[in-house]
């Protein structure tokens, strides 16, 4: 199996910026695409961002701008890069994986969230 463990959000102003990280571990055979999702109080999760294996990214178009989406492959890690925050940007974010296990076929990984909120 694979695991992911999101880190880096916390309590910021608006204005602010923060970093998140997502580093995948385990029986790691390949990663594809990788994203952001977040879930607001009350709302449905959305996508924020994902980048696939060749570095192509996508954006939400209310972050466009703000939100820098990266990984680095030799650390099976993904990151976040949110500036400018703001309010209605509180959510927990969620770190998501296409990706494969040794002896196990393609599926989707999800990580447990990290929560950030902006204070207005």
């Amino acid at each position: 199996q694979v695991q992911l463990v999101e880190s880096g959000g916390g309590l910021v102003q608006a204005g602010g910026s923060l970093r998140l990280s997502c580093t995948a571990s385990g029986r790691i055979f390949r990663l594809n695409t990788m994203g952001w999702y977040r879930q607001a109080p009350g709302k449905q999760r959305e996508l924020v961002a994902d980048i696939t294996s060749g570095d192509i990214t996508n954006y939400a178009e209310s972050v466009k701008g703000r939100f820098t989406i990266s990984r680095d492959s030799a650390k099976n890690t993904l990151y976040l890069q949110i500036n400018n925050l703001k309010p209605e940007d509180t959510a927990v974010y969620y770190c998501n994986l296409d990706g494969q296990a040794f002896g196990t076929g393609r599926r989707e990984y999800w990580g447990k969230g990290t929560l950030v909120t902006v204070s207005s």
